[in-house]
């Protein structure tokens, strides 16, 4: 090849490959282009950033209505919960009964496309005894009539909104340590075995009375009440399940008189919860802990030093309960702690918002809550996340206040000494003002 430029040549024979493989990168950059402007505009987004916009603390009744909600919407969410799965929670705190009310906690179910599967789980012929503490029965409610005031169990409520919520969007066995605000104003949920969670627009805190984002809006912590509610269960196996079943029937039992109460209400499988409320020490359940751990030796305890001059009709639903007990001190927010202002990225529902002792509203409130969230959410678009929080707070913080109120007037008068007139003067003036009870 004398005389030939092998510069000019290389040039020559290179020339096709290189235009072929500039052809090639342009017909791919072409396609995927077309692609991507074809996909919907929520997808381009999540391409974009992974994080959703939104955090829910908490996989209770308050946390899974609020993610049903938001997924029912199209709204990206992620949920934390401690649990580490849904089975493991089903022991830790015990399992009552809730009654749901028309206006908050029923309509909260309807609006959530739920109320039909709930009408299947609840149950509606759940007459209400009161008696005092001499087993003499004073009143029954709503005795040979349905309700307005359906009962489920409290796991087959938390069923049913897990059911209701897609399973990926639940982080299970996450325990939160903290919440914070970055500098560019996101949030971050860091966890207490390390690692965190960042870029999220809303933090929501539906983690309950130790709430890890409520530190953001106020520094208050819950209060104890002074008072403790130890709980238990009459199996249908148990001996003593017909003289139970002969006393509380179908719905709740109450008796109460000397600033205590014994109560039992029952359960959707035909056993009995049973439990005890008393004034105690806040530091009674550590300082008792092994007296804890022997269920036959703390019934004794109960019956012959803290109840012993109450009528056995009423003791012996502590006496012949079985199985362990569960300790349950009663803490609460005081309404001095309600938050003054709106913070941008956070807010709360339930009992991280306005915790109290137990009072009959506890589910509802929530469960209103996070209806009231989640309409003002769908209403300003998870693009001004910051309005919706202030629109919702605006009417929550005032039914927080009044939540907490009411549920301190009923708790005096479920541990009043003259227990239970006052709370019979209550069902009165409620049935003289148009029969509400």
């Amino acid at each position: 090849m004398s005389g030939v430029n092998h510069n000019a040549f290389l040039a020559s024979c290179m020339r096709p490959m290189l235009r072929r493989r500039l052809s090639d990168a342009l017909n791919f950059r072409n396609r995927y282009l077309s692609t991507i402007r074809s996909l919907p505009k929520a997808t381009t987004t999540n391409l974009r950033s992974m994080t959703p916009p939104i955090a829910i603390l908490g996989a209770g009744p308050s946390g899974l209505l609020l993610g049903r909600l938001l997924n029912r919407a199209n709204i990206d969410f992620t949920i934390f919960e401690r649990d580490s799965s849904a089975m493991s929670a089903w022991g830790r705190d015990g399992s009552g009964t809730l009654d749901l009310h028309e206006g908050s906690g029923l309509l909260a179910l309807e609006e959530a496309g739920l109320l039909d599967v709930f009408k299947k789980k609840a149950r509606y012929d759940v007459p209400l005894t009161i008696a005092n503490m001499d087993g003499k029965i004073l009143v029954k409610l709503d005795e040979n009539q349905d309700t307005d005031r359906p009962e489920i169990d409290r796991r087959d409520l938390r069923s049913m909104l897990l059911d209701s919520v897609p399973k990926d969007r639940i982080q299970w066995g996450v325990k939160v340590e903290q919440v914070q605000q970055e500098l560019d104003g996101t949030m971050a949920v860091h966890f207490a075995e390390g690692g965190s969670e960042t870029g999220f627009r809303l933090v929501v805190g539906a983690d309950g009375a130790w709430s890890k984002a409520r530190n953001l809006l106020t520094p208050a912590i819950p209060e104890y009440s002074g008072r403790y509610y130890l709980t238990s269960a009459i199996s249908p196996a148990n001996p003593f399940y017909s003289i139970a079943e002969c006393l509380v029937g179908t719905g709740n039992y109450m008796s109460m008189g000397g600033g205590r109460v014994v109560a039992a209400m029952r359960l959707g499988d035909g056993s009995y919860y049973t439990f005890a409320g008393l004034s105690l020490p806040e530091a009674w359940r550590h300082e008792n802990a092994a007296l804890i751990e022997d269920a036959a030796r703390l019934r004794e305890v109960l019956v012959k030093e803290h109840f012993a001059d109450w009528a056995t009709a009423n003791t012996d639903l502590i006496a012949n309960s079985d199985g362990d007990f569960y300790v349950w001190p009663l803490y609460g927010l005081s309404v001095g702690s309600l938050p003054q202002r709106s913070m941008p990225g956070v807010t709360l529902v339930g009992d991280a918002a306005h915790l109290t002792p137990p009072s009959g509203e506890g589910v509802n409130v929530a469960l209103f809550d996070s209806l009231q969230l989640a309409q003002q959410i769908v209403k300003h678009g998870a693009h001004s996340l910051d309005r919706a929080i202030e629109e919702y707070e605006r009417s929550m913080w005032p039914r927080a206040r009044e939540t907490i109120e009411d549920a301190a007037v009923k708790n005096e008068m479920f541990f009043a000494e003259d227990a239970p007139a006052g709370l019979l003067h209550a069902f009165t003036d409620g049935f003289q003002n148009g029969g509400e009870k």
